[in-house]
């Protein structure tokens, strides 16, 4: 046997744990793990010195705006994808708003892939809109190959992608069962959070406290107990996007154990910061749902310790610094940048501060969304997997300066994290090393699979 590509005395993060191994790769696929590789590599193969440093499954980052076409100037594929592989990330799920038009038909849906192919350095899967607009659509979406369907609870932000009513959003998730499609909610009360927000610019307020005030936790959980209701009613998929509370992850976990099929996303900036940030960063750190103090951030860590939260995904939702620029709190975008920084801070905040394993690390960031999503080939290191991985250094800390992403206005500069990553490699190939990128990518959209097409 030769390989192409042989990973030599790597630290690998399986779900089983970490075991000192030599990788061998070829067509772009993993094809021998062993505790010594000693065949030859082809005559334009390469060896990899992995000694000293982990060997972790390549990031599949599942919520991302990279908003091409439309809003490239906010960010797009060709920075937006520098930034996800050097942070370790070799598989992308993009949000189908802020695109403009929002992907909402087939159309959208091809246009988009035929410039994610062009320009971007990793793969990538495209979810589609559900919207009162389109559910017309969603039979054409499901056959084109989205990954799954998007819906908003509260306002997007954008008139173009209204949010989802409750018969809206109840029969998108008849289709999606149909069609075997998770569906994702933005889960925040609409009348909730819209009364809450008149009240408080009625009285002339505008301030960051202000703001995080006008969505509480209640919001979250009064529209997670009304997506549950009409996942168990439906038998459809739910997958809820950037949970922010302790308090919602264990009502999901709840509905979970009794028989509704539910995953869990949070996101790295709810576990790294709090409404103390916030109020000490200002924009870079808008969001909605917003950030919460540290006694909800702590709830929220214990149920990922617990094994309650599936998936991390970063919601790297950047916009240009004049969206980000005003005194009125509730003017400014609400989106973090943080496509580069998702396994950082679950190296320096879950396995240095809370004693997060590895394998949990690498089953939150990779193994769990490639299977919700049924990508069935990615976020694994294993023999048949495509050789989707990140070399990563985490016996020392450093300051994360290095950002790649369009604008950079980005609350995760300066910080000190664990987990620097060395090299990202995707089927095989380079596309990140030491602070250089591929000249150009190969990307492949993906689509949802079953056990049996693979």
């Amino acid at each position: 046997m030769s390989f192409d590509l042989i990973v030599r005395g790597g630290l690998l993060v399986t779900p089983g744990g970490v075991r000192r191994a030599d990788m061998g790769v070829s067509g772009g696929e993993i094809t021998l793990i062993a505790e010594e590789i000693t065949a030859e590599i082809t005559a334009d193969g390469t060896e990899l010195d992995a000694r000293g440093l982990h060997v972790f499954p390549g990031v599949v980052d599942a919520h991302v705006h990279l908003n091409e076409p439309g809003r490239t100037d906010w960010e797009g594929f060709t920075t937006g994808t520098r930034a996800l592989a050097a942070g370790g990330a070799t598989t992308f799920l993009d949000m189908p708003l802020n695109s403009s038009p929002p992907v909402l038909n087939r159309e959208r849906l091809e246009e988009k892939a035929r410039l994610g192919e062009q320009k971007s350095l990793i793969d990538f899967g495209l979810w589609g809109g559900l919207t009162p607009l389109n559910l017309a659509e969603l039979d054409d979406l499901a056959d084109a190959g989205v990954i799954g369907l998007k819906a908003f609870m509260s306002h997007s932000g954008l008139d173009e992608f209204p949010a989802a009513d409750d018969l809206t959003l109840f029969e998108g998730m008849r289709s999606a069962r149909r069609h075997g499609l998770v569906v994702a909610t933005h889960a925040e009360s609409n009348d909730f959070t819209r009364r809450l927000t008149e009240v408080a610019r009625a009285d002339g307020k505008k301030g960051v406290r202000d703001y995080l005030d006008s969505r509480p936790v209640v919001t979250e959980l009064e529209a997670v107990g009304r997506a549950l209701l009409f996942a168990r009613e439906t038998g459809a998929a739910l997958h809820l996007v950037h949970l922010s509370s302790g308090a919602a992850v264990a009502l999901a976990f709840e509905g979970r154990q009794k028989g509704i099929d539910v995953t869990v996303e949070t996101c790295p900036h709810y576990l790294h910061f709090t409404d103390e940030d916030v109020e000490r960063v200002g924009a870079a750190l808008k969001c909605a749902p917003p950030l919460r103090s540290k006694a909800v951030q702590d709830d929220l860590w214990r149920e990922l310790l617990a094994g309650h939260v599936d998936i991390v995904g970063s919601d790297h939702s950047p916009a240009p610094p004049d969206m980000k620029t005003s005194e009125d709190f509730f003017q400014l975008w609400g989106g973090i940048s943080g496509a580069q920084s998702t396994l950082n801070v679950l190296l320096e905040d879950g396995h240095h501060t809370r004693g997060l394993p590895l394998e949990a690390v690498a089953a939150l960031s990779a193994l769990n969304p490639a299977n919700r999503f049924r990508l069935l080939r990615k976020g694994r290191l294993e023999v048949g997997a495509d050789a989707d991985f990140a070399l990563v250094r985490l016996d020392e800390p450093f300051v994360l300066n290095d950002l790649h992403d369009r604008w950079r206005q980005n609350p995760y500069r300066g910080g000190t994290f664990r987990g620097r990553v060395q090299e990202t490699w995707q089927r095989g190939r380079a596309v990140y090393r030491d602070g250089q990128f591929a000249s150009s990518g190969r990307a492949q959209l993906l689509r949802p699979r079953s056990k049996e097409s693979t």
